[in-house]
Parts: C-alpha cells; sequence; structure tokens
C-alpha cells in the first residue's frame, strides 16, 4: 500500500462514517453529519480520472440519497477532473493541508517535565463539551464528537482544570500511521499551550503503540495551528479542497 492510500484509508476510518464502498480505486463514505471527510469521496492514487467514474461516484450517492461529494488533491494529475466537476457545477472549497511528522519531534513540542495531557481510551462528558462551547458551531462540534467517539482503536487527550477540559484532541492508528484529530482549545485558554501538551501527550501514547509516524489535516488558513504543528515538526505533503454541487435556490 503506498502511502497516500494509507492516509487515505486512515482518514477516513478515524471519522467513522456510516458506511463506505469502494469503486474504481477510489473511497465513498458515507455520512449524515457535517463532518465533510466522512461524506466526501477520495482517490486512494494519483492517476487521471475518467468522466464516467464521475457518473458512477454521483449514481452510488444517488442511490443512497446522500449529496455527491469529492476530496482533491491540488495536483497536475487532477486538473482535468476539477474542470469536469466546474462543468457539472460543483465548486472547490475549505482548502486543507495534509502534514506529516513524527511521534519522537512532536513530543519535544513541550520541554521536558512539562505537565501533558490525560490520554484515555474513551471520550468522556466534558470532552465532548468543549465541543460545544463558546467559540464553536455546537452543531458541528457535535458531529464531530459523534464522529471520533465512534471510531475504532482511537485515544483521546484532555487538558484538564478541576473538572472541566479546556483543551483536547484525538489519535487514531491504522494502516501503519497515527493521525491527529479535533484539536479544540477553549476560548478562554488559547495561547497558553495547551495544545502543545495535547499534542505531546498523544505523541507519547503513539510511541508507546510503537507508532512514529503522524499525520494531521490543517485549515490553509489557520495561521495559529499551523505554527503550532511547524515547532512540532510537521510539513505539508500536499493541500486539498472539497468540491460539492452548488445547490440552485428554487
Amino acid at each position: 500500500m503506498n502511502e497516500v492510500e494509507a492516509i487515505e484509508r486512515a482518514t477516513v476510518a478515524a471519522v467513522s462514517p456510516l458506511a463506505v464502498e469502494e469503486l474504481d480505486g477510489w473511497l465513498l463514505p458515507f455520512d449524515d453529519g457535517t463532518v465533510k471527510r466522512a461524506r466526501s469521496a477520495v482517490p486512494l492514487h494519483r492517476e487521471p480520472v475518467a468522466g464516467r467514474t464521475i457518473d458512477r461516484i454521483e449514481e452510488r450517492y444517488d442511490r443512497r440519497q446522500f449529496v455527491p461529494a469529492f476530496r482533491l488533491a491540488d495536483v497536475p494529475s487532477f486538473v482535468a477532473l476539477q474542470s469536469e466537476l466546474e462543468q457539472r457545477h460543483y465548486v472547490g472549497d475549505s482548502p486543507t493541508c495534509v502534514q506529516i511528522g513524527s511521534a519522537r519531534r512532536m513530543r519535544e513540542v513541550v520541554p521536558p517535565g512539562a505537565a501533558l495531557a490525560d490520554v484515555d481510551l474513551a471520550p468522556d462528558d466534558a470532552w465532548a463539551t468543549l465541543f460545544l462551547g463558546e467559540g464553536f458551531d455546537p452543531v458541528d462540534g457535535a458531529h464531530r464528537v459523534r464522529a471520533l467517539s465512534r471510531a475504532q482503536d482511537s485515544l483521546y487527550a484532555s487538558v484538564r482544570e478541576g473538572r472541566r477540559t479546556v483543551a483536547a484532541g484525538a489519535m487514531a492508528f491504522g494502516h501503519g500511521w497515527a493521525s491527529v484529530h479535533g484539536m479544540r482549545t477553549e476560548q478562554s485558554h488559547r495561547g497558553k499551550g495547551l495544545a502543545g501538551r495535547v499534542l505531546a501527550g498523544l505523541a507519547r501514547a503513539a510511541l508507546e503503540r510503537g507508532f512514529e509516524r503522524v499525520f494531521l489535516q490543517v485549515d490553509a488558513h489557520n495561521t495559529a495551528a499551523h505554527a503550532l504543528y511547524r515547532r512540532a515538526g510537521f510539513s505539508t505533503q500536499w493541500q486539498y479542497r472539497y468540491w460539492q454541487r452548488q445547490q440552485w435556490p428554487r
């Protein structure tokens, strides 16, 4: 299995869609939530794609009564595919960077002796509540909690103050990779290095499980997150966008 395929399979597994099909070298996840990775078809390769493949993917989504969507890397081999989608009234948005690093370097994002996040086998109520707090979309937050909580072979990190969780994240394991998801810090606690403690706690857990390679995905415009991940040793390998069909007003 090549690196692209392994990362894409691990990405879909980490958000645990309601169903997944495979078709012509693509993964087709189906979900009724707001998490786009859980409901966008993604290729497991970098080969050019024929228009008839789009037809078949759209038919699979229509058959299950889901709106077709695609998650495509911004690479030369997909330029024709992107043009075809534009002709079909799809729009590409939400540019996102796939970054790769190592658990060992990620562990060093906080100095020796610093407190690390607690890492648990299952999310508790305080972990979930953070996603619904001030500064976050509560509907999207609820869907992300649901997706991350039902994923297989995942861990959940929390920085706690008393009974409250003020910073959180998750880590999934699969296809030879550990992957970071759901990084959140309470609005009033940002800028205090808590996200670094979450990363370091997850890194320690990955190393204890024998995983060295780590990937994550981050909004291309989130400069604060990019700065943190750069300090933790991550670098961008490719960027993708979500392609969604425009819904015309009736």
